[in-house]
């Protein structure tokens, strides 16, 4: 059984549990103050050339956006987010359980543009209701799709007028930043976003996400928050480590290519045989539409979420790729595709 249900099944790049055994026995000081931790943070300003950002360390997505969300808004201020933002269906509620709604806008693609966030404020009119205050993005989305650099502008353009923070969500940012056919750069994002997270997790290492802080209002303290969320570990190294052998060289990059390339071998094959999609998807996660006869062929072999019921005897499924996903594995979903009919 081989699993394309998500891109955190792997453990980690063994060049990063390489670097985390050899330096097993060194003491380091705790809590991100490390020097491990330093270098991995000087690398990182390096790679977006900017000094003037706060960099600080977590353990995964979850953690990192209720500790920035709950530390940059306040008790009254309020996230938009897409209908199928990660804050607003799968974490359990953690933003709003700090006392922060998290508004929740309709989209046919995972995607918010200006017209979507401008209506989500100009709705909530006085001190009756919750103030929009930060617009939560996710690039690449829960569904796949990635935000252009022009997009992106557009979106901080609106933000500014408004005056709302804008967040982005990274935990697939490698796979968005390395998609065919964008310009957006890692050295980009500093510029059009407020505070983001680069996603390690999801992207090679072990655990752990890079949250950038680029508005200097909100860095005040922000050790203090992330310690009264948990978020401050002991350990720190194990984080710093990881990190540093990330953006050491282009390892970051060659994953989130890797990844890609085996969702475009995929996409090619499933298009090929004439199966449409529910979203088009240009990152690591696609969502074929198959008749739900070949589906239960398939399951037999692969592991795969069902992803919508399409009506009559189809459904759309996720399949998602990794930095670690095996082609060899992935050419023989395509021939067993084709001896199901596909």
């Amino acid at each position: 059984m081989y699993s394309f249900k998500n891109d955190y099944s792997e453990g980690a790049h063994p060049r990063i549990l390489k670097a985390l055994t050899e330096t097993n026995l060194e003491q380091v000081d705790g809590y991100g103050e490390d020097r491990y931790t330093v270098k991995a943070v000087e690398l990182l300003k390096h790679r977006l050339k900017r000094d003037d950002v706060d960099i600080h360390l977590f353990s995964g997505g979850t953690q990192t956006n209720l500790t920035a969300l709950s530390a940059f808004l306040r008790p009254h201020e309020a996230a938009v987010a897409a209908s199928t933002g990660h804050i607003l269906v799968h974490e359990t509620g953690a933003v709003e359980a700090t006392g922060h709604k998290v508004i929740s806008v309709e989209v046919p693609d995972g995607k918010l543009t200006p017209k979507h966030i401008r209506e989500a404020v100009e709705s909530h009119t006085d001190e009756h209701m919750v103030k929009p205050r930060l617009v939560y993005l996710s690039n690449s989305t829960e569904i796949g799709t990635i935000y252009t650099k022009s997009e992106l502008e557009k979106i901080r353009q609106l933000c500014l007028e408004k005056k709302l923070y804008l967040y982005v969500d990274g935990a697939r940012l490698g796979s968005a930043l390395c998609a065919a056919g964008d310009a957006l750069k890692l050295s980009d994002l500093p510029g059009l976003a407020d505070a983001f997270y680069i996603g390690g997790t999801k992207n090679g290492a072990l655990i752990g996400e890079a949250l950038i802080i680029c508005r200097e209002e909100l860095r005040e303290d922000f050790r203090f928050h992330m310690k009264q969320k948990g978020a401050l570990l002991a350990k720190g190294k194990l984080l710093g480590i990881q990190f540093l052998e990330l953006f050491r060289d282009d390892l970051y990059f060659d994953l989130a290519r890797h990844a890609n390339a085996m969702a475009d071998l995929l996409r090619k094959a499933i298009g090929g045989a004439g199966h449409s999609f529910f979203v088009d998807s240009p990152s690591n996660q696609i969502f074929p539409i198959f008749p739900n006869e070949m589906i239960s062929r398939l399951q037999e072999n692969y592991s795969f979420y069902i992803w919508a019921q399409m009506g009559g005897d189809r459904s759309a499924v996720r399949l998602v790729t990794s930095w670690a996903t095996d082609e060899a594995a992935v050419r023989r979903f395509i021939g067993d595709l084709e001896s199901a009919g596909g």
